[in-house]
């Protein structure tokens, strides 16, 4: 959500071929987007959770018979990683609403093991965007990362999941 570009504009494309999405395709990933998208994996049998992970856009190229667009900003990476994703917002209890870098907490910082991914590291991650690694935890060891988000009850619904990171 929130997203835009290329990229989503080719998502809109493939939901506008397959009848999920009518008036246009703007490249900007808004709640129609969201709901098309939603539609579609819940008719294809994926998690309906909204968001245009690796399963998803496998099911819309096969169903809209468009290739799959290349990830913006992914065309050169040093390193693409599997993680198993959580979510945390600066309102979580026990959080002092700010990082082990000093900044305050908030959508596109993420919190790694540093022996893993570098602090200050940029980063793409599948479904989720642009982000950098600005935070640790006590549970965040090796291949685990904590996604910032802006609400409760966003994190809550992004829940726990294996997520695609790629080390810019």
């Amino acid at each position: 959500m929130g997203m835009n570009g290329s990229a989503v504009q080719s998502v809109q494309y493939m939901l506008m071929d397959t009848g999920y999405l009518a008036g246009g395709a703007d490249g900007i990933f808004g709640s129609a987007t969201e709901d098309a998208v939603k539609r579609f994996q819940a008719d294809y049998g994926l998690d309906v959770d909204g968001i245009v992970g690796s399963q998803t856009m496998a099911a819309l190229s096969e169903a809209s018979g468009r290739e799959a667009p290349a990830e913006e900003g992914v065309g050169s990476y040093q390193r693409r990683i599997v993680m198993d994703a959580s979510a945390y917002t600066a309102d979580d209890p026990g959080n002092s609403g700010f990082t082990a870098t000093g900044l305050r907490l908030r959508r596109g910082m993420v919190s790694v093991d540093p022996d893993v991914i570098p602090l200050g590291s940029q980063l793409y991650i599948e479904g989720y965007g642009y982000a950098t690694a600005e935070d640790t935890g006590g549970s965040i060891v090796g291949n685990r990362i904590d996604l910032a988000m802006d609400s409760i009850t966003e994190a809550l619904n992004f829940g726990r999941r294996e997520v695609v990171v790629y080390v810019l």
